[in-house]
C-alpha cells in the first residue's frame, strides 16, 4: 500500500447499488463537501460528461442542496457529443473514467540502469524504505519496467511516469476476481472500531470495491495496499496470518491499516485518509498536496452514500 497513496483508479468498471445505474438517468442532492468531480466519480462518468449533461462547465462550482442528474450512459455520450467532445463514432461503449481524479502519487517506472538506491536517493528517501514499501528485497536485481511506489511528492516521481502496462511483482497480497460489498467492508471495519462509512468510502474510492486492481504502482485489491503496508499489518496489527488471496482479508489489512492512522491522527479522520493516500511521513514533512486534499474531499463526500455523516 501505500504509505499510500494508492493511487487513484484510472478505471472503475462497474457501480455500486448506491451509485446511479448506467442504464437509467437518476436526481441527485448535492451532500455538503461534494464537488463536481466527486459525483462524477462515484457514479462512473467524467466531469465532463456530468458537467455536460446538466449544462455545466467542467469547473462550475456546486452548492449543498441543489440537484443535479446522474445521466445514462447513452444521455451522457449525448450531451458530449453535442457539445463537441465526441462523436457517435468515437463515442466509446461505456462510461469513461474520471479524468478529475487525482494522478497516483509517486507513481515511477524503472529504466535500464536504475538502481535500487538511486532511486531512494533520488526520491529522497532510503534504500530500506523504498524496498519496504513495494515489497522488494534490497539487494535484489531490479528489473526495468517494474512501477515502484515513493512517497507523495518525491522528485523523481515525476522523471519518468509510471505506464499503464508494467509488470506485476510476484508478492503478497494477490489480485483476485472477486467484489465485496458496502456490508462486508462495514461488518470488518465495525469488528476493528473504524467507522464502517468512512472505510467504505475509502474502499468506493481506491476500487470501486473490485479486488482485481492493480494500480501502475503495484497496489493491490479492494484497499489497494502494497506489498510493504501488507507485510507489515500481518507483523504488527492483525495478529495472525491473512490470505493474500482473500479480498476480505484485502478489506481487513486496510480497515487495519486505516485504523492504526486515525489512532496516529488523534481521531482526526481526515488526516488519516490524507496519510492514507500520501503517506504519513510525507504528510508530517511536507503537509497536505493538492491532490491529497482533493482525495480527502472525494473520500468525505461519498461517506453518506454508505450511512456516514
Amino acid at each position: 500500500m501505500r504509505p499510500k497513496c494508492r493511487c487513484l483508479l484510472a478505471a472503475l468498471t462497474t457501480t455500486l447499488a448506491c451509485a446511479a445505474p448506467a442504464e437509467a438517468g437518476v436526481p441527485h442532492t448535492v451532500a455538503a463537501g461534494e464537488t463536481l468531480w466527486s459525483i462524477a466519480a462515484g457514479n462512473n462518468f467524467t466531469t465532463r460528461a456530468l458537467a455536460a449533461a446538466n449544462g455545466l462547465s467542467e469547473d462550475a462550482q456546486i452548492a449543498a442542496g441543489s440537484t443535479l442528474q446522474i445521466p445514462s450512459e447513452q444521455e451522457a455520450l449525448a450531451a458530449l457529443a453535442g457539445a463537441g467532445v465526441v462523436t457517435s463514432s468515437t463515442a466509446p461503449a461505456t462510461p469513461a473514467a474520471a479524468t478529475g481524479s487525482p494522478p497516483p502519487a509517486g507513481a515511477y517506472t524503472v529504466q535500464p540502469g536504475d538502481t535500487l538506491s538511486g532511486i531512494a536517493a533520488a526520491g529522497g528517501i532510503s534504500t530500506g524504505q523504498l524496498a519496504w514499501m513495494n515489497g522488494l528485497d534490497p539487494v535484489a536485481t531490479l528489473l526495468a519496467g517494474t512501477a515502484l511506489k515513493l512517497p507523495a511528492g518525491s522528485p523523481v516521481a515525476t522523471a519518468a511516469p509510471a505506464q499503464a502496462a508494467v509488470p506485476v511483482l510476484n508478492a503478497e497480497p494477490y489480485a483476485t476476481s472477486t467484489r465485496v460489498s458496502a456490508a462486508d467492508i462495514g461488518a470488518i471495519a465495525s469488528a476493528h472500531g473504524v467507522s464502517p462509512s468512512l472505510a467504505a468510502a475509502v474502499a468506493w474510492q481506491e476500487s470501486g470495491f473490485n479486488n482485481g486492481v492493480v494500480s501502475v504502482a503495484n497496489a493491490r485489491g479492494v484497499m489497494q495496499l502494497l506489498p510493504g503496508t501488507w507485510s507489515w499489518v500481518e507483523d504488527q496489527l492483525s495478529g495472525r496470518d491473512l490470505d493474500p488471496g482473500s479480498a476480505l482479508d484485502n478489506v481487513r489489512a486496510g480497515v487495519l491499516f486505516l485504523g492504526q492512522l486515525v489512532r496516529d491522527a488523534g481521531g482526526d479522520e481526515a488526516q488519516a485518509v490524507a496519510a492514507y493516500y500520501q503517506g504519513a511521513a510525507s504528510v508530517r514533512s511536507m503537509g497536505r498536496l493538492p491532490e491529497t486534499e482533493q482525495y480527502v474531499n472525494s473520500v468525505m463526500a461519498l461517506r453518506p452514500r454508505f450511512g456516514g455523516p
